[in-house]
């Protein structure tokens, strides 16, 4: 059944006219007067609905019922992810999305070939949060994962969480020797060069183990799933 994320406050029993960007979605779909649809806020839980007019510019909708099903993982997980080119950007945000990750904080390091400000960087936020979004309304999550603003390696190392990983193709540590539990995680994963040695070494000094996936050196974009994947499986819902 079509999921929609909705940035509003949603009750059963509520009847209104869907936003341009979501009625022109249920318009490409086809979906037609007494179609059943899914809509959530990212509040947790989800609503069924149901199409009651579709005009040529607006589509209505009634809400009617809630349900509280929640299908968030309780590993709270943060990606501290370099920013690569737009398409590996892209797929590390929809695949990170998919897999239960709680927040991405885009960082710009030293080796990034991307280096956005200003306006450039709001649209690309704004586009990143739109994969999110996308993500989360096909994966069937009820939450969407936050796109934070942009910020510089060295402001991004401050993270409160119980398990902090830098991801190195040199790691001190493999997977095995993760400790057996925990709550949070904060994953730092470079841009297509890496990380500089001196950033390795203020990541290791603001607490971050380093962390070695095994034989292999993947791709940036291909990091981010696989690291996300491994802690789910450990600490989450995989």
């Amino acid at each position: 059944m079509p999921r929609f994320f909705l940035d509003m406050p949603l009750a059963t029993g509520l009847g209104f006219n869907l936003p341009e960007s979501v009625a022109r979605h249920v318009q490409v779909l086809r979906l037609q007067p007494d179609d059943n649809i899914i809509l959530f806020n990212g509040q947790g839980g989800e609503y069924a609905a149901r199409v009651t007019e579709m005009g040529k510019r607006h589509v209505s909708v009634e809400v009617l019922a809630w349900d509280e099903q929640d299908r968030e993982s309780p590993l709270k997980l943060t990606l501290l992810q370099a920013i690569s080119a737009s398409d590996r950007m892209d797929y590390t945000i929809q695949k990170a999305s998919e897999l239960g990750v709680s927040q991405i904080q885009p960082i710009i390091s030293e080796y990034c070939q991307q280096r956005l400000s200003g306006e450039r960087a709001e649209k690309r936020l704004a586009h990143w949060q739109a994969i999110a979004v996308s993500a989360a309304e096909q994966c069937g999550r009820t939450r969407v994962p936050t796109i934070l603003p942009i910020l510089k390696f060295e402001q991004a190392l401050a993270q409160n969480a119980e398990l902090k990983l830098l991801l190195s193709p040199i790691g001190a540590i493999r997977q095995e020797q993760l400790p057996a539990t925990a709550a949070s995680a904060t994953v730092l994963i470079g841009p297509e060069g890496g990380f500089s040695t001196q950033e390795e070494s203020l990541a290791i000094a603001a607490g971050y183990t380093p962390l070695m996936l095994g034989p292999r050196i993947f791709r940036t974009e291909t990091v981010a799933p696989v690291i996300a994947a491994l802690l789910q499986s450990k600490y989450g819902d995989l």
